[in-house]
């Protein structure tokens, strides 16, 4: 089976199979976060050097206030854990996003996350927090701007490459299978660039029954593609 170098995946349907079950939106969470802890293991397993996942968008601040603090609390609690699970997995660690909207206690827990796992080699693992596709262009575009601007680059001279060093996942190869859970067909200002000739896979099962055999099943549709890259074979 080949195995894809870099997988991201939309983790979607926490609060879905948590109403399901009668159970608050916030368990969801809890529990889809307990998932992503085991689903590291089986990718790094499988052989996948990347993995990206997108946690929480610039538009989740729109939820309710219940639920954004929940989860902020869960991040907080996670944040520390990943701790023990980047030297488990010798994983390298990134939050990509726009980390400076949340409190400052978050804030330094990834810092000392990214500080902590710098040196791991096993896998390469960006967590998508405060994330949103266009927010992370116009950032990058900003920045390059003032470079422009400051005479660091040369306009003539701007090429792809320029432009991927001012994104967030600078130095990252692009992802090769994208991975959606619960079943909707959209890529919800996800890696919009990043995604241009990754294969999708779309399936219902929810994020925190997403297990093993499910990726196994992703990963095998994944086998069965024909990657042309805009050519022909």
């Amino acid at each position: 089976m080949n195995v894809p170098n870099h997988i991201a995946i939309i983790l979607d349907g926490n609060g879905r199979w948590a109403k399901a079950k009668g159970l608050p939106r916030g368990y969801g969470h809890v529990k889809g976060c307990a998932n992503l802890e085991q689903v590291c293991y089986d990718i790094k397993d499988l052989g996948v050097k990347y993995l990206t996942v997108y946690a929480f968008s610039t538009e989740n601040w729109k939820r309710s206030r219940e639920e954004v603090d929940g989860l902020m609390k869960l991040f907080r609690s996670y944040l520390k854990k990943c701790i023990k699970i980047s030297k488990k997995n010798n994983m390298k660690m990134k939050v990509i996003g726009d980390v400076t909207a949340f409190a400052p206690d978050i804030q330094q827990s990834v810092r000392e996350l990214e500080e902590y796992s710098k040196d791991f080699d096993g896998i390469y693992f960006q967590l998508a927090l405060n994330y949103g596709s266009r927010d992370e262009i116009r950032r990058g575009m900003q920045k390059m701007a003032q470079d422009v601007k400051d005479g660091k680059v040369e306009p003539d001279g701007i090429t792809e490459d320029t432009i991927e060093s001012y994104l967030d996942t600078a130095g990252v190869p692009d992802p090769d299978l994208l991975i959606r859970t619960s079943g909707e067909l959209r890529l919800s200002n996800y890696l919009l660039w990043q995604l241009a000739y990754t294969e999708l896979y779309v399936t219902d099962c929810l994020w925190p029954d997403f297990s093993q055999e499910e990726l196994e099943k992703a990963i095998l549709q994944y086998n069965k593609r024909d990657r042309r890259f805009g050519g022909v074979k």
